[in-house]
């Protein structure tokens, strides 16, 4: 059997079978897989290779690009802003930006935007890939573009988008870019090796991602939200292999770390606001997070969805309970957080496979780590 590194309390063994499974049938190439119970660490595991050539291991330190787990650092963030009184998610986005008002978005509501029912889930205007890494450009074209659809109807999946539209409020109340406070205010104080714009001096240990197969998109309408969404800019999967991308704030897509310091942030949700006597929210402040916003087919993705505030809720394809919520990347990445059971689990790779928000992979990671739990396997 491939060899583990790391830890893995012995209620857990399922989860690090599995794992080791994944990676000896080569189904991982190199990853990390992380299990907070309480807020502390119960499984803390990594292996396999760096590279795609399999001359590097994967290290304990070893981080990658983990696409749209990056958001729920970005729905932390707001939760903290909300729940400090500078922010409130019925309010108009206009309230904080009041550029965002033109284009008949006077009435869009933050919580349009957490819930990916705002209506702009891309931009009208054609881009470039690298203009992503042009902030003022992105947002101002955002805040002057008109809804694609009537904003809170119905969730139509914000790929990209929703990062800058929730880093243009936390900046226009904080003062400081999302990058910024999410590392002062989060990353810091739990000691959690996640950046939303990647330092240059971290890059040594920076796992790049491994592309998955191309997208057939001649099937998609070419006039349809998803194919307007997802190739405006058209992002190749090799984009965190190039400076630009690791260096920018994209908010949404461009988060580097690991499943450790993933389930380090995200345990805070787990644990009501706390996790290893750090308290970031206080015991109300993730209730936001379990405020329907849209339930039913997503106009973008085509699959039914239940979105929170921010965070996926449980639904009828993925019954996580009443008091859970979840998110994942392109490619495979993903994180399960409960409250009821103050579990947090979370999987880093660096081989994408061609799902958007996760795959089989991730989900049977969680399964064993739920079977562990229970004490059942």
């Amino acid at each position: 059997m491939t060899d583990v590194q790391g830890t893995c309390d012995e209620r857990f063994e399922t989860v690090r079978v599995t794992f080791a499974n994944s990676l000896e049938a080569g189904t991982d190439v190199g990853a990390s897989v992380a299990v907070f119970v309480e807020g502390e660490p119960v499984v803390d595991i990594w292996g396999g290779h760096a590279d795609e050539a399999l001359t590097k291991p994967w290290e304990r330190d070893t981080i990658t690009n983990v696409w749209s787990t990056t958001k729920t650092m970005t729905f932390l963030c707001m939760l903290m802003l909300a729940d400090q009184g500078g922010l409130d998610f019925h309010a108009p986005v206009a309230k904080y930006w009041p550029e965002f008002a033109a284009g008949g978005k006077e009435q869009v509501e933050v919580r349009h935007v957490m819930g990916h029912t705002a209506g702009l889930s891309g931009w009208t205007q054609s881009l470039e890939p690298e203009d992503l890494a042009d902030w003022e450009k992105v947002t101002s074209l955002l805040a002057a573009q008109e809804p694609w659809w009537e904003p809170g109807s119905a969730s139509g999946y914000h790929a990209v988008t929703q990062g800058f539209l929730i880093g243009e409020v936390v900046r226009r109340i904080t003062g400081s870019s999302i990058g910024s406070f999410f590392a002062s205010e989060i990353a810091s104080p739990l000691r959690a090796d996640f950046h939303i714009g990647l330092p240059a001096e971290e890059d040594h240990r920076v796992s790049f991602v491994i592309p998955p197969p191309p997208i057939d998109t001649a099937d998609i309408d070419p006039e349809g939200l998803m194919f307007r969404t997802l190739t405006n800019p058209r992002v190749d999967a090799t984009a965190p292999h190039q400076d630009w991308w690791r260096r920018a704030e994209i908010p949404a897509a461009n988060g580097h770390g690991n499943a450790r310091s993933v389930a380090a942030v995200q345990s805070i949700i787990a644990g009501s606001g706390e996790a290893r006597g750090i308290r970031l929210l206080s015991s109300r402040g993730c209730d936001p997070i379990f405020e329907e916003q849209a339930k039913g087919t997503d106009l973008v993705l085509g699959v039914p969805l239940r979105f929170g505030m921010g965070y996926g809720l449980s639904n009828d394809l993925l019954p996580i309970g009443p008091r859970a919520c979840y998110w994942g990347g392109y490619g495979g990445s993903v994180v399960v957080m409960d409250q009821e059971t103050r579990l947090t689990v979370s999987y880093a790779m660096n081989r994408m496979e061609s799902g958007l928000v996760g795959d089989a992979r991730g989900v049977n990671l969680v399964m064993a780590a739920v079977m562990g739990l229970l004490g059942v396997g």
